[in-house]
C-alpha cells in the first residue's frame, strides 16, 4: 500500500496511561485494567521529501532516516523508524513532537508516541483506521520491530483511554468502565527502569515455570502467554511443587487475576460510589504488596511512597509499570486528599491526573 498520496498536514494525541489493575499479566493473555490520563504526546506531521526528518521539541533532537531503515536501538529516532515499520509506508514524513509523558516512570510514554505516529502515517494516507488498527500497529512497532517484550496494554490503553477493561489475547477486546469519582496522584520515584529487562527476566522465569507445569499437568501450551493459567485454581497442591522463584511468579499470577476480577465485579456492581472506590483502592494495595513481595519488581523507595500515601488519606496505591523505579500511583476520595498525599509522601517529582481520552486527531 502507498502510503502519503494527499499533502495535508494532521495532528494527533494520545495520552499516558497509568497500570490501573492486574500488572505483569497482559503479556500472560490476561485481562488488564489501564487508565488514560491527561498528559498527553502530541505529533504535528505532513507529507516529507527524500528523508523522514522528525523533532523532539522536548529534548530538541532532530532525526532524519530513509523509509525502510532499522531502528539500532531505542532512543527516540528508533521508535519513529519503527512507526514507519510497522505501517510499511513507502514515503517519508516530517513531523515534530512534544510530550507531557515523563519518560521511564511507568506511564507508556513510549506507546503514547507509537499510537501518535502509526495514527499519524495513516492518516495523511487519508486511510480511517479503528483505535484497534492503531493500537495493534503500535504494538507490531514497539514488541516486534523494537524487540521490546511488552504486551499490549500500553497502546491499547493510550488509543482507547478512559478506563478500558482490555482482553489483550487476539482478537482483542476493549471494555469501557467507569470509576465513580476519586482523584489520582502520581509520585515519581525519581528512579528511571528498563521495561525490557524487567519483563525479559520475569517472562524468562515464567517459562520455565510453564515447561514444568505443562509435563505435570499434561496440557497444551506454546508458553506463558497462552497458558491456561486458571486450570492452576484447582491444583495449588502442584503449584506448591515449583522451586523459588517460580512458585511464586504462578501464586503471583493467580492471585492478581482473581483480585482483579474481584475489582471489575465491585466497578460493574450497585454499591455506592464511595464504597466501590474503598473496596477498589484496597484491591490496589494488595496488587502492589503482590509485586512487591511475590513478583519482586518492587523498591524500598516504591514501597515508601505506598506507605506515605495510604497514610496520608489514599484509599489505595500501587506500582504502575514494570517496576523497579518509575511511578507509585494513589487512588484519593477528593482533590484534597490529593494534595495532602503529595505534600506527606515527599516524592521528587508528582503529578494530580485526571481520567482523560483516547487518541485524538485535531488541535
Amino acid at each position: 500500500m502507498a502510503y502519503f498520496e494527499t499533502a495535508y498536514m494532521v495532528r494527533v494525541s494520545a495520552p499516558g496511561r497509568l497500570d490501573f489493575l492486574n500488572t505483569h499479566q497482559d503479556y500472560k493473555g490476561l485481562p488488564v485494567v489501564s487508565i488514560a490520563v491527561n498528559l498527553r504526546a502530541y505529533l504535528t506531521a505532513a507529507e516529507g521529501g527524500g528523508k523522514c526528518v522528525v523533532s523532539s521539541r522536548n529534548t530538541g533532537d532532530v532525526c532524519e532516516f530513509e523509509v525502510g531503515e532499522r531502528p539500532r536501538g531505542r532512543g527516540f529516532c528508533d521508535y519513529m523508524k519503527a512507526a514507519v515499520l510497522a505501517v510499511g509506508a513507502r514515503r517519508c514524513f516530517r513531523g515534530e513532537l512534544y510530550s507531557q509523558i515523563p519518560i521511564g516512570a511507568g506511564m507508556a510514554s513510549s506507546a503514547a508516541i507509537l499510537v501518535t505516529a502509526v495514527a499519524a502515517l495513516l492518516k495523511l494516507n487519508g486511510a480511517s483506521p479503528s483505535l484497534y488498527d492503531v493500537a495493534e500497529l503500535a504494538y507490531v512497532a514497539e514488541r516486534e520491530v523494537l524487540g521490546v517484550p511488552c504486551g499490549r496494554l500500553d497502546q491499547y490503553g493510550s488509543a482507547f483511554g478512559h478506563v478500558s477493561l482490555i482482553y489483550p489475547t487476539p482478537p482483542v477486546k476493549v471494555e469501557r468502565l467507569e470509576l465513580p469519582g476519586g482523584v489520582f496522584v502520581v509520585l515519581h520515584s525519581g528512579i528511571s527502569h528498563s521495561t525490557a529487562e524487567v519483563h525479559t527476566k520475569r517472562q524468562e522465569e515464567l517459562q520455565r515455570a510453564v515447561e514444568l507445569l505443562k509435563e505435570w499437568l499434561r496440557v497444551e501450551a506454546s508458553g506463558y502467554w497462552d497458558f491456561p493459567w486458571r486450570a492452576l485454581l484447582s491444583h495449588r497442591d502442584v503449584v506448591d511443587q515449583l522451586p523459588e522463584p517460580l512458585r511464586s511468579r504462578v501464586l503471583f499470577t493467580l492471585k492478581m487475576e482473581k483480585s482483579t476480577e474481584e475489582a471489575v465485579a465491585v466497578l460493574k456492581s450497585e454499591m455506592s460510589p464511595l464504597e466501590k472506590l474503598k473496596r477498589v483502592g484496597e484491591v490496589m494495595t494488595q496488587q502492589h504488596w503482590l509485586l512487591s513481595k511475590l513478583y519482586e519488581v518492587s523498591l524500598p523507595q516504591l514501597d515508601l511512597l505506598v506507605e506515605r500515601a495510604l497514610a496520608a488519606g489514599a484509599y489505595g496505591a500501587k506500582l504502575s509499570g514494570a517496576g523497579l523505579g518509575g511511578v507509585v500511583i494513589a487512588l484519593a476520595p477528593d482533590i484534597h486528599t490529593a494534595q495532602r498525599i503529595v505534600k506527606e509522601a515527599e516524592a521528587p517529582s508528582w503529578w494530580i491526573v485526571e481520567v482523560d481520552r483516547g487518541l485524538e486527531y485535531g488541535d
